[in-house]
């Protein structure tokens, strides 16, 4: 729960990590919602599961520090699309596009199945893969060497 140098260092990288990520799949989404909020919010889904998940990990050597990076990008992954499906899945409830609640959840779900497939493309996850594992390197070698 406290603070490190680690934690740190791991909520700035993944927060840049996102936002980087986030504008390189920004054009295989659909254009009909707004996307200016995408990369902040983003961004700072990035910077929470950095801080939680990879810099509380940080000091377990090198090996496991990317597989560390790894697992942080994917709770982010899903936090990411879990947030985009709900908002959008919210934003249709307002204008009475479902018939109940279970079919907003059920829509919800076909939207997060639907976001991340128009992430997965190869550029993406292979760039997503090895920024994860540098942030997670970087990561460990902040929780070493801080004073």
């Amino acid at each position: 729960m406290y603070p490190t140098a680690a934690k740190l260092i791991a909520a700035i990288l993944f927060g840049a990590l996102s936002w980087w990520l986030s504008d390189l799949v920004r054009p295989f989404l659909p254009q009909e919602g707004s996307l200016e909020w995408l990369a902040p919010v983003n961004a700072v889904i990035g910077m929470v599961m950095g801080w939680r998940v990879l810099g509380s990990r940080a000091g377990r050597g090198y090996g496991a520090a990317i597989g560390y990076g790894w697992t942080a990008l994917a709770v982010t992954l899903f936090w990411v699309l879990l947030v985009w499906s709900g908002r959008e899945m919210l934003e249709r409830s307002m204008r009475l596009y479902y018939d109940g609640p279970m079919d907003a959840i059920e829509q919800m779900i076909a939207l997060f199945v639907e976001y991340g497939a128009h992430a997965a493309n190869t550029s993406t996850a292979v760039s997503a893969l090895f920024g994860a594992g540098f942030c997670g390197l970087v990561t460990e070698f902040a929780a070493r060497n801080a004073a």
